[in-house]
């Protein structure tokens, strides 16, 4: 790791994963932390808009997959090139959850790994480009707020279940606003009217 850990992102991390832990976190946090969740989600707005025959949203829908998967794979680069150890593996008494279970490092733990993908956050990242995008796709004030919640509680529950540091998922807000804007630019290229009347010439 190139640098070394804040006193404000070590402090930040021990508050929620230490200060803010319940029962009903231990349960909610892994959930949002799967990657089934973004994919569940994608699955069934994709089901509705294809059903309602709503083209321009589906062409919004197929940019936003294929930049998520741009900007899932792009993350390896930076992750392999500055190793941050996630806290799991690096923090004596950190809570965490892993093979279906939550644990807890002993105060006695000695980390071993010399290097690891923390820095910056792949879900963090995804979420962010997932939640806003689709604010911009769906128009409905209740469905915008609900998205936007969703990279809140994605980055939330990554220092929750000590996958990441604060830091961690802050970088990968940046990295997946970055995408976030390349989706802003390219939508309006895709000339959705277009779109629309190829998609109606379409027997379905």
């Amino acid at each position: 790791m190139f640098f070394k850990t804040p006193w404000w992102d070590l402090k930040f991390f021990w508050w929620v994963n230490q200060g803010l832990r319940n029962e009903v976190l231990d349960f909610l946090m892994p959930l949002f932390s799967s990657k089934l969740l973004g994919a569940f989600l994608v699955g069934i707005l994709f089901g509705v808009v294809i059903y309602k025959k709503n083209w321009s949203r589906l062409v919004g829908l197929g940019l936003l997959v294929i930049l998520l998967g741009l900007c899932d794979y792009s993350l390896n680069f930076p992750k392999k090139a500055i190793g941050r150890v996630r806290p799991l593996n690096a923090l004596a008494g950190a809570n965490f959850f892993e093979d279906g279970k939550w644990q807890k490092r002993p105060l006695n733990f000695i980390p071993d790994k010399k290097k690891g993908h923390s820095y910056p956050s792949a879900h963090a990242a995804n979420s962010l480009l997932l939640g806003l995008a689709l604010g911009v796709i769906f128009k409905k004030r209740f469905l915008r707020f609900l998205f936007y919640l969703l990279p809140l509680a994605v980055g939330f529950s990554r220092v929750y279940l000590a996958k990441h540091y604060p830091l961690d998922v802050l970088a990968g807000y940046l990295w997946g606003s970055m995408f976030y804007l390349l989706f802003l630019v390219l939508l309006p290229y895709l000339e959705v009217l277009k779109w629309e009347k190829w998609f109606q010439k379409k027997s379905f």
